[in-house]
């Protein structure tokens, strides 16, 4: 299974830390392995209006079904935190 997902607001330093936490090894800045899954991330600045910007966060998780579902799952909970 192939699943690519973006965050807003969060830094692929703070995703690779997520993913740490999560059971994976971060292996470089841009990659992290878990036991039956892995990760490739890539961050870009998007514009939000005329002034405002924010960083963008993109992920690629493999692996089977069974492990990426609540993987994703959770990195998404700890990504979507309210601020603050």
């Amino acid at each position: 299974m192939r699943e690519e997902r973006s965050f807003r607001g969060i830094s692929q330093r703070l995703a690779r830390h997520y993913l740490s936490n999560l059971g994976g090894e971060v292996e470089s800045d841009d990659r992290v392995v878990g036991e039956d899954w892995e990760a490739d991330l890539s961050a870009e600045k998007v514009s939000i209006g005329r002034s405002l910007s924010l960083t963008e966060v993109t992920i690629v998780f493999e692996g089977d079904e069974e492990s990426l579902e609540p993987l994703i799952e959770k990195f998404a909970q700890k990504a979507m935190r309210a601020g603050g």
